[in-house]
Order: structure tokens, then sequence, then C-alpha cells
């Protein structure tokens, strides 16, 4: 039966089980859903092997299809290879509005690299330790720290225990630099149009990593900006003005008491002191 409801983005979610923990399946398939419907999800790994059960125990759980690579010789990563083979024959096929690409494996970036050029998307998922080449070549990259159980959500806060790879302020420098390029004269900028730019700028920005659940979340955190909200609910950011530097150095105090004009009895006070400091000839 026909429909007029838009079909959610169709993407495949390609896992690197060797360098990707099992604790964020749940975290993970929640932030792909974000995104669109994942209608493939494979991963890859030698799983007779005792090192991937953790990963064996939650296939049926979140249907995954597993791509067993037996390891036949040592150094050699046969699943990084099928995983590519894969990924092309479901970009040739078609049938997929983006890739979700799940490791710390910095050799998948000319994979990215080329989805993308073929006009399709690409999210990266991976340890804060993947290095910036793979990052860069995504679309968006998200640290699978923050889809641990203990990172902070939009529908919960950040627990007290929950500690954030970066202090909040650690986004300033950022978030100052995108609103420089939107504002007008009276510095105002949309926080949505803020999220947008920076999911351009840096693809793997995520408010998450400094300890909070949204974009507007951080903003308030860094005590860095001003804030002000619209009738329609939007809001408005732009930096605090910044305090003006003094132009020279208070002066030390001085040893001697301040002479105002006038003050004879200071002045010959002053004299007298200094005299007896001289050496009598």
């Amino acid at each position: 039966m026909a429909t007029n409801d838009p079909r959610s983005p169709r993407l495949a979610v390609l896992i690197d089980a060797d360098n990707t923990s099992p604790r964020i399946a749940a975290g993970l398939f929640e932030e792909v859903a974000k995104m669109g419907e994942a209608s493939v999800r494979r991963i890859y790994g030698d799983f007779s092997s005792t090192r991937l059960k953790s990963w064996a125990d939650l296939l049926n759980k979140y249907a995954i299809v597993p791509q067993q690579n037996f390891a036949y010789t040592t150094g050699k990563n046969a699943s990084d290879i099928a995983l590519v083979i894969d990924a092309m024959d479901l970009l040739y096929s078609g049938r997929f509005d983006g890739f979700c690409l799940v490791s710390s494996d910095s050799d998948f970036t000319r994979l990215a690299a080329r989805i993308r050029e073929q006009g399709v998307d690409v999210f990266g998922f991976g340890a804060q330790k993947t290095p910036e080449s793979f990052r860069q070549a995504c679309r968006r990259f998200i640290y699978t720290e923050n889809l641990l159980p203990e990172a902070p959500a939009p529908d919960r806060p950040a627990p007290s225990t929950a500690k954030s790879l970066e202090p909040a302020n650690a986004a300033v420098a950022l978030l100052t630099r995108v609103i420089a390029q939107m504002s007008d004269e009276d510095g105002w900028v949309g926080l949505r149009g803020v999220g947008q730019r920076l999911s351009n700028l840096a693809p793997d920005f995520d408010p998450r990593t400094y300890g909070a659940a949204k974009l507007g979340d951080l903003v308030a955190k860094t005590r860095a900006f001003e804030i002000k909200r619209q009738a329609s609910g939007d809001m408005l950011i732009r930096p605090k003005a910044q305090p003006a530097k003094a132009a020279a150095a208070a002066p030390r105090a001085e040893a001697e008491p301040a002479l105002e004009a006038g003050d004879d009895a200071g002045v010959a006070r002053t004299t007298a002191r200094r005299g007896t400091g001289r050496r009598r000839r």
C-alpha cells in the first residue's frame, strides 16, 4: 500500500569487531537510529576465537550478521579486507543512503573517502584514539566513549560519576570561531545554525565529549556566552564581552607615604628620613 510518509535513510552498519568494544552495542544502534534505518548490520572478525565471545553473545540481540574470517596467518587482517569488499559491493548496489563504519582503524580512511566521492554519507564510530585522517574522512565521527552507558544523554542528566573526555572550556575556542563566521553586527547567532556549521567544520565535534548531553547544555556550561531565548523557543548565543585589559600594571606600593601638594610637613619628614641614611663625612 502506498504511503506518503518519507522512508528513513537506509544505512549499512559495518563493524570491525577487532577494533570495537561490545560495550557500545546498545549506544551504537541508538545513535544509528537517529540517522536512519540500519538496513544492513554486519560484523567482521574471527568468531572461532574466544577473544570475540562478548560480541558473539550480542549478535542475536541486535540482529547483527557475523561475517566469519579465519585468521589463517598471524599479522594479516582478513576481516578488514572482507569489510572493504562488502562495503564496495553495497555501495555499487545503489540501495543505501549512508554507511556507518565502526572501527578505530585508520586503514579505513580511503574507504570512507571513496564512499563520499560517490555522494554517499559516511558516519564513523571509533575511540578517541582514532587517527585524525579517518575522522576527517567521515561526514560525522562519533567517539565510542560517548556511547557507553555512563555517557550523558539528552533524556537524562549526566551522572555525577561520569567523566568527560575534555573540560567544557576546551570547546570555547571552536564555538567562538564558528560564531564569528556566522554573526552579524550585534553578534547574535542561532544555536541550530551553529550546530550545523560545527558538523561541517569538525566532524568529530560532540557535546558529550565535554560532559554535556546537548549543544545548548555545553554552551551554558562554558559560561563564556550570552544566551537569549526567542518566543519561538529558538536559542540565540554570542560570546560575552571580554573585560578591557589594564593599560599598565598597577604601580607598586611606595615604601614612603604618598605626598599631597602643599604638604610641607610631609616633605620635611621625608627629607629627614632620607638624611639619616646618609653617611657622615
